[in-house]
């Protein structure tokens, strides 16, 4: 029987002073596409595909609601407040939707759209109005000063969106809301 041999370890690197260089770019691979091939060395067994595009898009709505709620934030309101101004501000002049209109468009229950009326009524930012079409029935209108805050936050939010997609060229734009339009159809349906 042969003694096996034993090499000597190798000398440890010499310890680099901290990068201070951008993260990798794509080119090189993300921390999605390292998950990726985690998984895949752990469980061959297994189809990763849908994480290298569900993941990077969990991590995308991460880095949106940041971005949305620092926005907002700079116009003094919440992502909630910001969905039911901008769901009146849509339905064009005089900027009014019935409460279950409201309900429809933002997708919460009665109960709370009540509260965020009367949070947004206390603010000034939002009326209520008897409706002329049903006499028991109530119209909700933006103020001139929610019409201002939802306008200037949504100028706001476009800039900060469209810097979020500044190393997208315009075709690519247009596909990839084609492909998230077709993925997110199937919840809206």
């Amino acid at each position: 029987m042969t003694e096996p041999t034993h090499e000597p370890a190798p000398e440890p690197a010499a310890a680099s002073a901290p990068s201070t260089a951008p993260p990798p770019r794509a080119a090189h691979g993300d921390e999605v596409d390292r998950i990726v091939a985690a998984w895949q060395r752990e469980r061959p067994d297994l189809d990763v595909e849908p994480l290298a595009i569900l993941s990077r898009v969990s991590r995308l709505a991460r880095h949106l609601d940041l971005a949305r709620r620092s926005a907002f934030a700079r116009h003094h309101l919440e992502p909630w407040e910001f969905d039911v101004l901008s769901a009146l501000r849509r339905a064009g002049a005089p900027y009014e939707l019935s409460p279950g209109a409201l309900l429809t468009q933002t997708l919460v229950t009665s109960g709370t759209m009540t509260n965020r009326i009367d949070r947004l009524e206390s603010r000034g930012l939002v009326e209520r109005h008897r409706s002329l079409d049903d006499r028991r029935g109530v119209i909700v209108r933006l103020t001139a000063a929610g019409v201002e805050g939802v306008d200037s936050a949504m100028a706001d939010l476009l800039d900060v969106e469209a810097a979020l997609l500044s190393d997208v060229g315009p075709d690519d734009r247009t596909r990839l809301a084609e492909l998230l339009r077709l993925v997110v159809g199937q919840f809206e349906h």
